[in-house]
């Protein structure tokens, strides 16, 4: 959730930052309400204080004889009053919190400007482009020569937009699972397996509802939602606790599918692997202090590229504009591997700060010292990686004349020795 306090100590200097996404947020409504807010408040007060102070008087009154019926009455009117007044503030306090979930993180200072994807920077390069002496060919159209990927299935028994994988198709979506397991799980992250259905409140605590609601699976009759990532069950996991700050940062790793409606037109994004409603992700999540959270961004980033590097992938890092940030994101790398099929690099990954945005949210906090104040701490995540990505990436660069597909050597012991799929 957006910090209130920025909003009534920072005004004009949030609009600023916030004005960096595009966008108007009509934060001048917030100003409104919090005004409304504040005088109703205060109105209730001075009558509550003016109550107190008749609650002492009226007993010495009829002490010394006096007749108080007049002022008990006037108490009595008085009480209906505030009685009255309180449902006024919980309907502005509501009003409140709804505006606040619906304004995103203000982008981090090192964030580029820029209006979407076209204006990204890009970071660094790793290895260089797959050149091919022969005209390579997708890895949808591989996936079904080589009787690895069955869509046809997977339409009749899901609908489009899904993927069956066979044989070692299977097999080498399931290798690469635990490939990237163990290469986190040896980088000290936590190997957790979470559930695949999260409540509204979860969903609340990470971002992806109110602003994504329409791009979720809400299963019907209930307020449970299929995950869209792992992130959500793995940032939820410390929702509403106080942590021991000595035992920052915690590192969680997980294997999930993720469940998405995803949008857009026929094309080849609907063919193959790229953009699916239901796909494989290795997610890796960090929860650390504030004080130290972009350095721990930058070694989330480079567990990620460390995937990539070992199965020889060649990819680039991108600095996200400000346009093209998630919701509720401070500052995103985004991993994009080359696609040959594509002829041009496609994400594979993002890692992210969200700083204190989703532990506002969720209920998040720590404490530094036994008697230190609860403060929120930051919260990081990255995929790592797209794994059904990851498969159409090596299907497609690894492929060779003959229609065959050699194996990544570092996955080979995970593929039972097999060295191809052929």
């Amino acid at each position: 959730m957006f910090d209130i306090k920025l909003l009534r100590e920072n005004f004009d200097e949030t609009k600023k930052a916030l004005s960096k996404r595009g966008k108007d947020f009509k934060l001048e409504s917030f100003a409104d309400l919090d005004k409304q807010r504040r005088e109703l408040l205060n109105t209730t007060e001075q009558m509550k204080a003016k109550q107190n102070a008749a609650s002492k008087q009226i007993p010495a009154l009829k002490k010394a004889g006096e007749d108080t019926s007049a002022l008990m009455a006037e108490m009595k009117e008085l009480s209906e009053k505030i009685k009255n007044l309180e449902p006024q503030v919980r309907e502005i306090d509501e009003k409140l919190e709804n505006f606040l979930m619906a304004i995103p993180n203000i982008p981090h200072e090192t964030v580029p400007a820029g209006k979407d994807e076209a204006d990204n920077v890009e970071i660094r390069k790793w290895g260089e482009p797959t050149k091919f002496n022969f005209e390579p060919k997708p890895h949808w159209d591989l996936g079904e020569e080589l009787s690895i990927f069955d869509p046809a299935t997977a339409v009749k028994i899901a609908g489009s937009r899904f993927i069956m994988l066979r044989g070692m198709g299977a097999r080498l979506e399931r290798a690469l699972i635990n490939f990237m397991l163990d290469r986190h799980t040896a980088h000290g992250y936590e190997e957790i397996m979470p559930p695949h259905i999260a409540n509204r409140q979860s969903m609340i605590g990470t971002g992806q509802l109110p602003d994504k609601e329409e791009d979720m699976y809400h299963l019907t009759d209930t307020d449970y939602f299929l995950i869209p990532t792992a992130e959500v069950p793995l940032t939820n996991i410390h929702r509403e606790e106080i942590i021991d700050g000595a035992k920052l940062p915690m590192y969680y790793c997980a294997y999930t599918p993720s469940f998405r409606k995803e949008a857009g037109a026929a094309g080849r994004d609907t063919r193959g692997l790229i953009r699916v409603h239901q796909f494989d992700k290795v997610e890796i999540f960090k929860l650390t202090h504030p004080d130290n959270s972009y350095d721990e961004l930058e070694k989330l980033t480079a567990d990620s590229e460390d995937i990539l590097q070992k199965l020889k992938l060649p990819y680039r890092v991108v600095n996200l504009c400000a346009g093209d940030l998630g919701f509720a994101n401070a500052k995103t790398y985004d991993l994009e591997v080359w696609m040959p099929s594509y002829n041009r690099y496609v994400e594979i990954s993002s890692c992210s700060n969200y700083e204190a945005y989703q532990s506002r949210r969720a209920s998040i906090r720590f404490k530094d010292s036994a008697g230190g104040k609860p403060l929120f701490a930051h919260t990081l995540n990255g995929s790592a990686l797209a794994v059904s990505r990851t498969t159409a990436a090596i299907i497609e660069n690894y492929q060779q004349q003959d229609g065959s597909i050699k194996i990544p050597e570092v996955l080979i012991p995970y593929m039972g020795g097999a060295s191809e799929i052929k």
